[in-house]
């Protein structure tokens, strides 16, 4: 099966930058990718095969149609293309998942790939209270001629992880897994990361990562996307929340009468 079916011939891929949201914790990077869909005024111009992920429809965002577990938003004159995830891998599937998604990377024509991950904020140390947005940029692939370039003048510190995957292990884990640290409430997202930063033709790819609790994430979220925003150098009044966000996103508000 194809993983890929586009559905609007006028928003090619080639020379574009891929904005991936990994499921983690609090959905923030879905959430981030909502935010960026509807401030950016973007339109879906494709669909994944989802046959990996959890099965999930609802309504489309316009009422057009539906929405899948996965599909690709872009428009003309953009240079960024933006995935929504909107479940996770079947755990049986997740290195499947993995595999079809990067090769999909490497084979589309997008010039760079942006990763976009929530981290457990309970694991955060001292020093990583002064700012909970971070960037990871694996060892193979130079950013140089990239957009993603601009993540080295940006204050976005590099990520380390403030927790061992394996605490009883000496050993430098980073080190062994490709340079990519442990990531609590990653999901795959490191996974992913040291896959690409072991292949040496890989599309050049960074990561943004954000400490969040879960609860009502969409501060977190519009942080993370003024991540994103910053490094492409886009322009926006202002961060728009979708539609579906206010009907239900986090449940209706209590009865007021409970409160007498």
């Amino acid at each position: 099966m194809v993983f890929f079916n586009p559905k609007d011939s006028s928003v090619p891929l080639t020379g574009k930058t891929l904005i991936v949201p990994v499921v983690s914790t609090a959905n923030v990077s879905q959430l981030a990718a909502d935010l960026l869909i509807a401030s950016l005024s973007l339109a879906r111009i494709g669909i994944f095969d989802s046959t990996c992920l959890v099965p999930v429809v609802g309504a489309s965002e316009d009422g057009v149609g539906v929405s899948t577990p996965l599909e690709l938003y872009g428009k003309a004159g953009l240079d960024i293309v933006v995935v929504q995830q909107r479940s996770p891998a079947l755990k049986s599937q997740k290195q499947e998942f993995i595999r079809t998604l990067l090769e999909f990377i490497e084979t589309s024509g997008v010039a760079s790939a942006l990763f976009l991950s929530g981290v457990d904020l309970s694991n955060r140390t001292d020093s990583q209270m002064l700012t909970p947005t971070y960037q990871i940029r694996p060892t193979a692939g130079s950013l140089s001629s990239t957009p993603l370039a601009r993540l080295a003048q940006l204050p976005i510190p590099e990520y380390s992880s403030p927790v061992p995957q394996h605490p009883l292990q000496d050993t430098d884990e980073s080190k062994a897994d490709g340079g990519v640290p442990f990531i609590p409430g990653g999901s795959l997202t490191r996974r992913i990361l040291q896959t690409l930063s072991k292949s040496p033709s890989s599309v050049p790819t960074a990561a943004v990562l954000q400490f969040v609790l879960e609860g009502d994430n969409r501060a977190d979220a519009a942080m993370l996307a003024s991540a994103v925003i910053a490094v492409f150098g886009l322009s926006i009044s202002g961060f728009k929340e979708p539609r579906s966000w206010k009907q239900g996103l986090f449940g209706a508000p209590p009865d007021q009468t409970l409160y007498g």
